[in-house]
């Protein structure tokens, strides 16, 4: 599964909106215009796990896909939100945990009494979501890993999207489909003098390129994570442990 294809879904915004814990906030004040806009945000941005933890649980693709659209409507009108707070923790955790509270008490009467009823807060790419469940399928992963690996996934996916899109901006998209594939190489594996040449620049440019493609990608990843972490939380802990879940086969 390629960690740099971005979301197919036409409905896809072309930014990720940069879902923190200040949005989560943000979406508690229901008073608020930008309320609904903050927890369509968070929706879009993290519902992926979410729903590849019900997949793992037993759920259907299209039961999944209502009771995580239920869930994310229950955190606004239960405001359960209220409850949220950096201080707190990990956001990751803070969902995986109101998400489990949610199937044990609140999934069997919500779908009965609202099953095609509701209005969707945020469009779901299930034929998307489906393809990285997939590719899980074969492992022993439980429900819990495999909502930490697909979370791991989601905040690589929302750092390329980043990316390309600060490359976007400044009119060098194709400098970034040449650069790319530099993201995940390994040292020492990089094919510099083809690289120059899809650059159109000498070698020691393209070296050069690369080292700084890199860099920003570090960059943006340890930005992403430390917006899912408490103040003050250490995010090194929390590299290493997304790394982990990475690796895992």
């Amino acid at each position: 599964m390629s960690v740099i294809s971005p979301t197919p879904s036409s409905e896809a915004p072309r930014v990720f909106p940069h879902t923190r814990w200040s949005l989560v906030l943000a979406a508690t004040q229901k008073s608020s215009p930008e309320s609904a806009a903050a927890l369509e945000a968070l929706c879009g941005a993290y519902w992926q796990p979410l729903y590849a933890y019900v997949r793992r649980c037993g759920q259907s693709p299209h039961d999944a896909q209502d009771l995580t659209q239920e869930f994310f409507a229950h955190l606004l009108e239960k405001r359960w939100l209220d409850s949220a707070h950096p201080e707190k923790g990990r956001l990751r955790t803070f969902l995986i945990v109101m998400l489990k509270r949610f199937m044990a008490k609140e999934w069997r009467r919500a779908s009965a009494q609202r099953r095609g009823s509701g209005q969707a807060l945020v469009q779901f790419d299930t034929a998307f979501a489906e393809s990285r469940y997939a590719a899980d399928q074969s492992s022993s992963l439980g429900p819990d890993q495999i909502f930490d690996r697909q979370w791991a996934m989601t905040l690589l996916n929302r750092t390329i999207e980043r990316l390309q899109t600060e490359f976007s901006s400044t009119g060098k998209s194709s400098d970034f489909a040449a650069l790319k594939d530099c993201l995940m190489a390994a040292r020492g594996t990089m094919d510099y003098a083809a690289l120059a040449e899809k650059l159109g620049m000498n070698e020691g440019a393209a070296r050069v390129a690369a080292h700084r493609i890199r860099k920003r990608f570090r960059e943006i990843y340890r930005e992403e994570i430390s917006q899912t972490l408490a103040d003050g939380a250490d995010l090194q802990a929390e590299l290493h442990y997304l790394a982990g879940v990475l690796a895992h086969e």
